[in-house]
C-alpha cells in the first residue's frame, strides 16, 4: 500500500479554476478576492469582520497587538499546542505562562483556569490575554471562559486554527472570543496554501487588525489628516507588518470553502468509524459531546498504559515501518528548549505531558478510503497485540 499521510491538501479542478481565474486577472494581490474570502468566512462564522492574513502565526500576532499586549503584561495559554499559540506574546515582549489541559477533551482546562485565575488574583498578576486552544478541532468551553474572563478582566483569544466550521452550543465558533484566529496551512480544514485569519465582532478590533496587516498603512482620509496632499496620499499610522494574504491564495480559499460541509460530514464519517474499528484496543479514543461539534481536524489515540506494556516509541515505530504517517501533536510547548530556558520545566503541567507522553496522530483527511482506514486500525492492533 502506498504512504498514507497522517494528513494532506484536497486539491479540485475547481480550485484550479479559481486560482487561474486570479492569475489571469489584473490583482495578483491588494484585489477583490481578499474582501469576499473575508465575507465568505465571517458569513459561516456569523461574524461581523474576517480579516485574512499571510498565516495564522501572523494573525496572533496582530490579534495581541489589536489588544495592546505589552511588555511586562502576561499571557497565558495551552501547552497542548504549536508554539505560536505562545510565541505571540514573546513578539509584544509579553510573558507567557500555561494553564494545563482536561485529560479527556485535551483543551484548557477551565477548572485549572479558574483556579489559577483566583491564585493570580491573590498574587496580584493576571493574564491581559487567554488564549484557549481548540485542539484537533473540538471547541473548548468558551462560554465558561468567557464568564471567567468578565470576572477577572482578561481578553480571549480563541486558536481556532484546528477548528474552522465546527459549532459550539449551536453556533459556529467565534461567538464567545474577543478574537477567533483561523489557520490555512495546507493540512488543515481548507488551505490557501499558507494563510491564516482573525475573526472578531468588535469594528474598532477589526480596523486596528487591518492596519497591523499592512505596515499601519491607510488611505482613509478621516484617519490620514493633515497628511492628506492629494488623492494619491496613503499615511502610516502606527507600526504595522506586511502580512497580507494574495488574491491567489484568497481564490483558492473561497473555492475550498464551498465544499466544507461535504469535507466536515467525510471527517465526521471517518472518525466515527475510526471509534468503531479502535473500540476494544488498550487506546484512548478522542472524546465526543454534546453541545459542540469537531471539525475533526486530527484523530488522536493515546496508549493506555493500564492495559498494555506496549510502549508508544514501538507503536509509532510499527505504524511509521508499515507506510503510515503518524505524528505525534503536540510536545508540550512549556518543554520546548527555548521555553525551558525561559524557567518552565517537565512537571509543570503534569496532564499535558500524560497526554504527550502516549499520545499518537493517525491519518485523518477527507481523502482517506475505508480501505486505507482499515489498514491503520489493522496495523494498530498488530502494534498493540505485541
Amino acid at each position: 500500500m502506498d504512504f498514507i499521510p497522517y494528513s494532506r491538501q484536497d486539491i479540485c479542478e475547481e480550485d484550479l479554476a479559481a486560482v487561474n481565474a486570479v492569475l489571469l486577472s489584473d490583482f495578483l494581490t491588494q484585489g477583490p478576492e481578499i474582501g469576499k474570502f473575508e465575507q465568505t468566512i465571517a458569513d459561516l462564522h456569523q461574524c461581523s469582520n474576517a480579516v485574512a492574513v499571510c498565516n495564522a502565526t501572523a494573525a496572533l500576532h496582530i490579534a495581541c497587538m489589536a489588544l495592546d499586549l505589552g511588555a511586562g503584561e502576561l499571557l497565558w495559554t495551552s501547552p497542548n499546542s504549536f508554539v505560536a499559540s505562545a510565541n505571540c506574546a514573546r513578539y509584544c515582549g509579553a510573558d507567557v505562562d500555561f494553564v494545563d489541559i482536561d485529560p479527556l477533551t485535551r483543551n484548557m482546562s477551565v477548572r485549572a483556569l479558574a483556579a489559577k485565575l483566583a491564585a493570580a488574583k491573590a498574587n496580584g498578576r493576571l493574564p491581559k490575554i487567554v488564549v484557549p486552544v481548540d485542539f484537533s478541532g473540538l471547541p473548548c468551553d468558551l462560554l465558561q471562559i468567557r464568564a471567567l474572563a468578565d470576572e477577572y478582566g482578561f481578553y480571549i483569544i480563541s486558536d481556532g486554527s484546528h477548528a474552522v466550521g465546527a459549532t459550539y452550543r449551536g453556533k459556529p465558533i467565534g461567538k464567545f472570543a474577543d478574537i477567533t484566529v483561523f489557520s490555512f496551512h495546507p493540512v488543515k480544514i481548507v488551505t490557501t496554501g499558507e494563510g491564516g485569519l482573525c475573526l472578531t465582532d468588535n469594528d474598532e478590533l477589526a480596523q486596528k487588525l487591518r492596519l497591523y496587516r499592512s505596515h499601519g498603512i491607510t488611505r482613509d482620509f478621516d484617519e490620514i489628516g493633515d497628511s492628506f496632499d492629494g488623492p494619491w496620499s496613503y499615511a502610516q499610522i502606527s507600526l504595522g507588518y506586511n502580512y497580507r494574504l494574495t488574491d491567489i491564495q484568497a481564490a483558492l480559499g473561497r473555492s475550498q470553502l464551498a465544499r466544507l460541509p461535504i469535507q466536515h460530514a467525510q471527517r465526521e464519517r471517518l472518525a466515527q468509524r475510526y471509534n468503531t474499528v479502535l473500540s476494544g484496543l488498550p487506546l484512548k479514543l478522542p472524546v465526543s459531546l454534546n453541545d459542540r461539534t469537531s471539525a475533526h481536524h486530527l484523530y488522536v489515540v493515546e496508549i493506555d498504559a493500564k492495559k498494555t506494556s506496549i510502549s508508544r516509541s514501538m507503536v509509532f515505530d510499527a505504524l511509521r515501518s508499515n507506510g503510515i504517517g503518524a505524528n505525534v501533536h503536540y510536545m508540550p510547548i512549556h518543554l520546548q528548549p527555548y521555553y525551558q530556558r525561559l524557567g518552565f520545566k517537565r512537571g509543570d503541567f503534569p496532564v499535558s505531558e500524560a497526554y504527550y507522553d502516549q499520545a499518537i496522530t493517525i491519518p485523518l483527511y477527507p481523502a482517506l478510503t475505508d480501505g486505507q482506514q482499515d489498514y491503520v486500525a489493522e496495523v494498530l492492533k498488530s502494534a498493540l497485540n505485541g
